[in-house]
């Protein structure tokens, strides 16, 4: 007995001492990559930091929508009013004014910028001559730098009705001038024009990156059996970027309560007020100018909402059609 009892001991210390030995190893490797990998973390620190400080913290502050807030008061001392921010915003007679003339704008960027970036990617592919298509790049990528003043005013020395140069060259080619800028129907394809001349460059990045990591062996298997241009492009480029065109496209239906505040602000004037008033500019005139941060913290969660909805359907809708989505 003695014996048995000693062994089980021995074999019971052993098991421990086992145990233990793994736990200072798992520690040990714990501490190990934390120290072979300290300068990765290091640059992973910044960003951490930033999604901590300008994305999570604030989310506290969204409960001032559901308060009659007052920064005099504070989000604890100020009065509990429930969801009656969003009840005004919904009976709002504005608000499918808003709505609208939001959803107008987007679904024009959309069906009208969205292709372009993917056109010019395929374009700029096609381009033999290296210095020239690094040139062609950093020509349409510089408006993406630009400030939406300086875009903003470069649209008023050419579509003003008395100075611009566009209705000069009318006037000198006999013709009548066109009120660009007053005219509420123009209102809307001015703003898409200038978001392509602006930005359809820049998107660019990502699908010369997609486009570059496509097998060069496709196309040469499609040169011999005789496939031209136009059908590699159609037959390969394509299908190989198709899962980045159909991420991209839920990340930007998922925008689409957003259509550019200062670019809207900019190019806003009494003329075209019906159709100039979104979401945005209605926030800043509510929230900010006349001081309803409750009211304008509604408007702001009810976007959000309504985004987190939309990328939700159309990432199903990818689903189904055998697209990966983006989760």
């Amino acid at each position: 007995m003695n014996v048995n009892q000693t062994e089980k001991a021995v074999l019971s210390g052993g098991r421990t001492i086992s145990n233990r030995s793994k736990w200072k190893d798992k520690k040990g490797n714990l501490l190990y990559i934390l120290k072979r990998d300290k300068y990765l973390y290091l640059l992973a620190v910044p960003g951490i930091l930033f999604f901590l400080i300008f994305k999570y913290i604030p989310l506290w502050g969204i409960s001032i929508a559901f308060q009659d807030y007052s920064p005099y008061q504070g989000i604890w001392g100020s009065p509990w009013v429930g969801f009656e921010n969003f009840k005004r915003f919904f009976s709002n007679p504005d608000f499918f004014h808003l709505f609208r003339n939001t959803i107008a704008i987007s679904l024009m960027n959309l069906f009208f910028y969205f292709p372009l970036p993917i056109l010019l990617s395929i374009l700029l592919t096609e381009l033999k001559n290296e210095f020239f298509k690094k040139t062609i790049q950093t020509i349409i990528y510089m408006p993406h730098f630009l400030s939406w003043v300086i875009i903003a005013g470069i649209t008023f020395l050419l579509l003003s009705q008395s100075e611009g140069v566009v209705n000069k060259m009318l006037v000198a080619a006999g013709l009548d001038k066109i009120d660009f800028l007053t005219n509420p129907k123009l209102f809307w394809p001015i703003l898409t024009l200038q978001t392509i001349w602006k930005d359809a460059g820049w998107g660019t990045i990502l699908f010369l990156a997609a486009i570059a990591g496509i097998d060069p062996a496709l196309y040469e298997a499609a040169k011999m059996d005789g496939a031209g241009r136009f059908r590699q492009i159609w037959h390969i480029t394509l299908p190989s970027i198709r899962n980045v065109i159909v991420i991209l496209l839920i990340l930007r239906i998922g925008h689409m309560m957003d259509v550019g505040f200062e670019q809207v602000l900019l190019m806003a004037n009494s003329a075209v007020s019906d159709v100039a008033d979104v979401f945005d500019t209605y926030v800043f005139r509510v929230g900010i100018q006349q001081g309803e941060f409750s009211y304008s913290t509604a408007i702001g969660i009810f976007k959000s909402v309504v985004g987190l909805i939309l990328v939700v359907i159309a990432n199903k809708f990818a689903k189904k059609l055998g697209e990966e989505g983006v989760y």
